[in-house]
């Protein structure tokens, strides 16, 4: 279980970098396409900061509330990469691999969710 929680905070600091890569990359200035990558840095970063958050919850309540709140973030990051894609077609090939990324997330996440959900608490 711990190297599970280990390995998906590894693969959301490798996404925020990745993210930060991308938006640094783009030569577009338009004000438009820099509030985009904006939105996207803020959202896409977060992913992991706040799974950071919630593997130092207190309690199990605590810890799915800080995991539901990286999830939400993860799901505003593939609205970005969507709304991106859509709006400026040159940087499709670009924003593929971390929509895709993005993807395996949302699903790890919501998987850890509902485990952590639907299994009892460990009393000590």
């Amino acid at each position: 279980m711990a190297e599970t929680r280990h390995d998906i905070q590894k693969r959301t600091f490798a996404f925020a970098c990745s993210v930060i890569e991308f938006c640094d990359a783009v030569p577009d200035t338009r004000p438009t396409t820099r509030h985009l990558l904006q939105q996207l840095f803020r959202a896409g970063t977060s992913v992991g900061a706040n799974l950071e958050e919630a593997a130092a919850g207190q309690t199990k309540p605590d810890f799915i509330a800080k995991t539901f709140v990286s999830l939400k973030e993860a799901r505003e990051t593939r609205y970005w990469l969507r709304l991106i894609s859509a709006c400026r077609p040159q940087l499709v090939s670009n924003v593929a691999p971390l929509t895709a990324e993005c993807e395996q997330l949302v699903a790890i996440l919501t998987a850890i969710l509902r485990n952590a959900r639907t299994t009892p608490s460990r009393e000590k």
